[in-house]
């Protein structure tokens, strides 16, 4: 067969974002970052020296079973990929889900997400 076929290229497998996954970096982002809430998310942003954004998502038990928590952080991640184009960049980001989105769907969490982004002002002024 013809190998060329069959290559698959890394760039198109890999993550599109950043994401924050120790202990400590959500602890330094709660302890020392800026928090605003709605009625289904929590935002907590804090500038980084990194160059790019770093996102941490948070789904506790008692939000539903595994499958609620699963679905509501991929409806979130989704929410971010699809709008990290219009984010300012160097900041870490933690997303806590609240027990009112476990009843909800893409459109109400993105809707969501967007506003707490505009509440701490990370969105880019050349994308308003």
């Amino acid at each position: 067969m013809w190998p060329f076929l069959f290559s698959i290229n890394k760039e198109e497998n890999m993550k599109n974002y950043h994401s924050l996954r120790k202990t400590r970096d959500f602890q330094i982002v709660y302890n020392q970052g800026k928090s605003k809430v709605n009625k289904y998310l929590v935002l907590y942003s804090k500038k980084n020296d990194l160059g790019y954004n770093r996102l941490g998502i948070s789904v506790s038990k008692k939000v539903g079973n595994s499958v609620v928590r699963h679905h509501i952080t991929r409806l979130i991640r989704e929410s971010y990929r699809l709008n990290q184009d219009t984010l300012k960049q160097s900041y870490d980001m933690v997303v806590i889900a609240r027990n009112s989105a476990k009843d909800t769907n893409y459109h109400i969490i993105e809707s969501a997400f967007l506003h707490l982004i505009n509440l701490h002002h990370l969105k880019r002024v050349d994308h308003i």
